[in-house]
Parts: structure tokens; sequence; C-alpha cells
């Protein structure tokens, strides 16, 4: 019987397993690298051992490190979690040479599944060996791995080659594997999988599917389960491929098999051998703790149930740090607050005050709600997603709830394409226009004057102050009286550091405000705090392109020097932030003037990299 468990993995994911270990009275273990050394994983462990250095690659994609590891800090089994060495056959028959029990499938059957070529010819599907313009346009797609790296969308064949290398590159940083296939692009379809599970006994059972169609870059957003509005006969065509998948691998343990639903038809896309990050849903309707199911099957026990009837319907949301109306541009910072209503799940690798950095994928948490109907469940929790307060970097929190309420979604007509139709109407501002207003009012109890360059206002005269909110400025007045606080056409009711009351049109509204320097949250809505006057060292040249976030330079286009001409939208440069890599693309169509970034360089955000002048 397993007493400890060490799991290869951090943040939010090893969290995950953790909780189930502590339920059923199994010590933890973590490992950490220097950049995670406070990191919550670490913290809640019953015991946690350094992988010194900080990129993935030397810490948690070493495999010889964790075993050692779990040696050392006297682990009886391994649980890889998702991700990282999670689908690599060296690393599972490494622990179990270590004479540790593998929290996962045999090695062979990672082997067999975790290259997506081998997959496909174990399914009877070809790769393309040789691409032509009848061919596109096409998906190149890292043979290892997931979650969206690696993979490219090519629609001109003359792009092909550049996609090839940016993919290989992006692929073996995030997973030690830089192999990539080229497949047919199936446009406008759903994205439907099946989880199944399986024991040592020979059982393997469908535990029912999940859409997961709602994706940005190949990376999905928005799961849920079952999935909705399956004719039947397809819904049992899809667990029986998954199940024959399964079986053609002598799987054991849980894992996912995932197909492309187009025109009626299931198009096999993978095998994932190993828990999703989107497994909540399934646990939601099945009833399961599917972390407890492969400890159990690890230990030798048989599935002792049939597959479970779905209970009502699960709805996952993937909260990020990010940027949607910038090309989801990852961000970091500090998380000063995250607080998520009460009735939802909330899996999550962040507590309030801890720093969100480069080196990791930018997702903070997963919010889960589980109710009768998919209408209820979609209502549940864009409500709990739109009353979540979160202090810190931009996420992607007001899209995933536009996106939760928009009609092709609700309608269940959603496709793998929908943020390609939609995103500019869904990262439209939804902001509150007193927000700055409340944000002024609560400013002003402080007494204390303003950071920004010492000066301020008479007292007599209406006081003044700017915002930056969603992208513009807004300035906002008001004036102190005998009574107290006064804005033009709003009844000040209260007022003080963190609580604003304001009565418009009879009815009073409530602004709970926090503030972190010159950052300023109202309720939901995030506003900056910006100086009377504009700093003259922040004006750039036209033309100048600023590192919209922190990373590393990994790649400048060939040839690029100063005197190139360049097109407007060509690819100059990438950046390499969170496990992705970033396109950096001329503003406009002219001569490269100034080059300040080098492979190897890091760069904070609004770094100036290179500059490009207009032709006139």
């Amino acid at each position: 019987m397993i007493t400890s468990v060490l799991v290869a993995n951090r943040g939010e994911i090893a969290c995950r397993v953790f909780r189930t270990c502590r339920e059923l009275g199994i010590r933890t273990i973590a490992v950490h690298s220097d950049a995670d050394e406070g990191a919550l994983h670490a913290r809640v462990a019953d015991a946690s051992v350094r992988l010194p250095g900080e990129a993935p690659a030397d810490t948690y994609l070493r495999g010889d490190l964790i075993v050692k590891a779990a040696v050392a800090a006297g682990a009886d089994a391994v649980h890889p979690g998702y991700g990282f060495l999670s689908e690599n056959a060296d690393f599972a028959r490494a622990v179990q040479d270590a004479g540790l029990l593998w929290i996962g499938p045999p090695p062979e059957a990672i082997e067999a599944m975790a290259s997506k070529t081998r997959a496909k010819q174990l399914m009877g599907i070809q790769p393309l060996t040789h691409v032509t313009e009848a061919d596109l346009p096409v998906l190149v797609k890292a043979a290892a791995g997931g979650g969206g790296r690696g993979m490219r969308v090519v629609r001109r064949l003359a792009d092909l080659d550049a996609e090839l290398a940016s993919a290989r590159a992006e692929a073996a940083s995030a997973f030690g594997d830089g192999e990539v296939f080229v497949e047919p692009y199936v446009e406008n379809g759903r994205h439907v999988e099946v989880q199944i599970l399986a024991d040592t006994h020979g059982t393997i059972l469908p535990l029912g599917t999940r859409d997961c169609s709602l994706q940005r870059r190949h990376q999905k957003v928005v799961e849920e389960a079952p999935a909705p509005g399956l004719p039947e006969e397809l819904r049992q065509e899809l667990s029986t491929l998954a199940v024959r998948a399964a079986r053609a691998v002598d799987y054991v343990g849980a894992g996912t098999v995932e197909f492309l639903v187009a025109d009626g038809r299931a198009h096999f896309l993978e095998m994932n051998t190993r828990l999703q990050v989107e497994h909540p849903v399934t646990e939601a309707v099945s009833g399961l703790d599917l972390v407890a199911e492969q400890i159990r099957v690890a230990e030798g026990h048989p599935l002792d149930h049939d597959p479970p009837r779905a209970r009502g319907h699960a709805v996952e949301a993937r909260l990020y740090a990010e940027d949607p109306s910038r090309d989801w541009a990852p961000q970091t910072g500090r998380l000063h607050r995250l607080s998520v209503p009460e009735g939802v799940r909330l899996d999550t690798g962040y507590t309030d005050g801890d720093d969100i950095g480069v080196h990791y994928d930018p997702m903070l948490a997963k919010v889960v709600a589980h109710a009768p109907t998919r209408a209820e469940a979609l209502r549940k929790l864009a409500s709990a997603l739109e009353r979540t307060v979160i202090h810190g970097p931009v996420t992607n929190r007001d899209l995933l709830v536009s996106s939760l309420r928009h009609p092709e979604f609700t309608a269940a007509r959603m496709d793998t394409g929908f943020y390609d139709r939609h995103l500019p109407e869904l990262t439209a501002p939804t902001t509150d226009p007193y927000a700055p207003l409340a944000a002024a009012l609560a400013d002003a109890h402080t007494g204390s004057r303003s950071r920004f360059g010492g000066w301020r206002n008479v007292p007599s005269q209406p006081q003044v102050k700017r915002y930056e909110m969603a992208g513009e400025e807004h300035e906002v007045h008001y004036r102190h009286t005998r009574t107290g606080l006064e804005a033009d056409g709003v009844s000040v009711v209260h007022a003080d550091a963190g609580l604003v009351i304001l009565e418009v049109d009879g009815v009073r509204r409530r602004f709970e405000v926090a503030r972190y320097d010159d950052q300023v949250h109202v309720n939901t809505t995030a506003l900056t705090a910006l100086p009377r006057f504009a700093d003259p060292a922040a004006q750039h040249a036209p033309g100048s392109l600023l590192a919209p976030m922190p990373g590393t330079v990994v790649r400048v286009a060939d040839g690029l020097t100063v005197g190139t001409p360049v097109k407007a939208g060509a690819p100059l440069l990438w950046l390499e932030a969170m496990k992705m890599q970033h396109k950096i693309t001329a503003p406009v169509t002219g001569t490269l003037s100034e080059l300040h970034a080098v492979p190897g360089q890091q760069v904070e955000p609004g770094a100036l990299l290179a500059v490009v002048t207009e032709t006139p």
C-alpha cells in the first residue's frame, strides 16, 4: 500500500494531487525549482526537495534529479501530474528501476502513444510527408507533449519552413523533444475527448465525453462534460474508438483519447497517457476522484464499478494571467488577492501575495461549476467568475464571462474557430464608468499627497485625478466641502480608503477599493493611477517595437540588421515567455533603423527591442 507520494510537477497540478493524497492519508512530497522556492505546492507538501535552477529544462524536465529526490525523501511512489515528464517513458522506467511505484500507465504504453506520429500509425493514420498547395491549410504539431505548444496552422506554403523551425524550438523547450509532424488541418471542428480508466486486470472503462472546443493557440480555455449535442450513435463511436486505442497498447490508469468532430465524423487526434487539466468536469459528473482511482489502480486493485452515468453538467474555465486583447500576451507580477465565491470548485497553485513569474504556464486557476443542466452550469460559472476578485496582473476573466454568455456557446454551436471569429467583440471593455470616481474618492480619504511630482490641487478648487482604465484615460473631478466630498451629479454617501458608496439616480452602489502603488482595483475593475504630467522619458520614436511582456529573445529573423528593408507584419524576432514563443512583427513598412535585441537577452515589459522607420 502506498504511504508517501512525490509529485513530479508543480503549481496547481501538484496541489490537486496533494489534496487527494491527504484525504487518503498519504504523505506528500514536492519538488521545486529555485523560481518556485516559495510556491504554494512547495509550502503545502509534507516535505519538499529543491531542484537547482529555474528553467524547466534544468529542473522539472530532469528526470534523474526527480528520481533522486524521491529516494532521498523516502517516497514509495511517484505521481507525474500532467505536463513536463508525465508522458516520458524513460522517466517512468527510471522511477521503476529505482524501486518506486509509478502511478501511471506502463512505459510501453506511454512510448506507443506519447509520440503523436506513432499513435496515429497505431490507429491507421499517416502524417503528411510532402506538403503541396493542395494540402493547405495544414497543422504543424509537436510529436510529444501537449497544451498547444509546438503547434502552428500554416495557410501559405512559403511560411511552412519558418513555422516548422519555430514549432521545433518551442517543443524542445517545453518537452525536451523537438520532433514535429504535419497533418491536414480540420477547420471549424469540435474538439471532443473521452476519459478512460483502466486497471491491471483487463478492464477499460470509458467515463464519458468532454467538449474542449474553446481554444486559443490550440490550448483549451473552457471545457465541459458531457460534450453537448452529440448524437447517441456518435457518442458510442467515440467511446468504442477510445477503448480500442487503450486496448491496443495495454493501457493502465487514467488517460484521454482526443478527437476532432466535423460533419458528424470523428477524426482521431491523439491519446494523452496522463490525467488532463480538464479532468475536474468528469469528476463532477461521474462522482469519481480520478487521482484516487489512479492510486488504487497503481496499488493493483481492480475497478469495482461500471461506467457511471453522467449526473448533471459541469463546466470549467481556465483563468490565465494574460491579455486576450493584446494577442494573448502573458502577464507577470504580484497576485495580491484571488477570491472566488463559494459554490464552485477552485483548483489553483497560487494564494494571495504570490508572484507570477516568466518561467511557467500563465494559468492561475481552474474554476468549475456543476449543476443539473448545462444552462444552469453556464449561468453559475459566469456569475462566479464575474464576482471573482483578482488584484494583480491582467487576466482573461472578462473574456471567460463573455464567452460563457455568448449565444453561439450557450446554444452549443461552438467549434475550435470560436475565438478567431469573436475575439474583438468578446474583448470589448466592460468596465464600470463610476470606477475612476470611486478610486479618486477613496484616495482622497487617505489625505496623502499624490506620489507623482509632489503637486497638489488648491482645496477651494475641484480636485482632479487621472486614471487609465481598459486602455483609455479618464479624468475625474471632486471637491472637499464643509460636509465632506462632493462630485458633480453623484451623491457621495460614504468614502474611506477601502469603501465608497455612491448614490446615482436614487440607487446606492458599493465600491470596494484596494490600492497597490499606482494600481487600483475597484470591485472587479482594474485602473492605473496616472501622474498629472506625462514623463518625457517614456516617449518613444514612431515605429518602436517594445517588449509586450518579460521574456527571453530566442531568435532574430535571418539576415536582419540595421538598414534592412522590412514589410508591415513581417516577423522580426521571437520572445519566449511562459513556455510559449511570441512573434514580434514590423508595425509599418520601412527600414530597420535600430536593433537592440540579441538572442539570449532577458527583457522586461516596455524594453525597446527595435525601431522601424516608415517609408515616406
